[in-house]
């Protein structure tokens, strides 16, 4: 079972980091599942808490968050946009794939939900898993994998080498 986990400090860093590995990754011509965040979508939102997320390989985008009123300061996630996410991944081809990546593990997954099952699925097909973990749901993703998750840095060198080294038996990837 190979699956790691990124964390930042920094608030947007580990989707940076998720978003520019995956486009890496692509481009060098691996076959990637799951999601990232779309990095271009502005926040409608003064608390920056609006989000687009893209679905790999090839889309489509769907917005996971939604508008609660002006002043609202309750989570914007959108259920029914996360479960038409999952199905969306699910649906994907997610057997061959290389690796798979969740932009968050996030209060849906904490509750037993959300991307859980997918992540179950990959692991069980041998395909390496690299999640993006916040300071809030760190205890129940630790709780989720048994503990048996790497930490990464937040550092993209050290997050590509340990996914080079998850996928060393893809001779098709070109390491750069």
């Amino acid at each position: 079972m190979k699956i790691a986990r990124v964390s930042s400090e920094l608030r947007g860093e580990t989707d940076r980091l998720l978003t520019e590995i995956a486009t890496q990754f692509q481009i060098e011509g691996a076959a990637l599942v799951g999601i990232v965040k779309v990095m271009q979508h502005e926040s409608a939102f003064e608390n920056g808490c609006d989000m687009k997320v893209k679905v790999l390989p090839d889309g489509p985008e769907i917005k996971i968050t939604q508008a609660l009123g002006k002043g609202s300061d309750s989570c914007r996630l959108d259920p029914g946009a996360i479960a038409n996410t999952v199905s969306a991944v699910e649906h994907s081809s997610i057997e061959g794939a290389d690796l798979f990546i969740l932009n968050k593990f996030g209060p849906e997954e904490a509750a037993g939900r959300g991307f859980c099952t997918v992540i179950g699925s990959a692991l069980g097909l041998g395909i390496p898993v690299l999640v993006g973990v916040g300071g809030a749901c760190r205890q129940d993703f630790d709780k989720f994998v048994d503990g048996l998750a790497e930490a990464l840095p937040a550092d993209q060198e050290a997050i590509r080498a340990w996914c080079y080294a998850a996928m060393s038996n893809l001779p098709e990837i070109q390491h750069t």
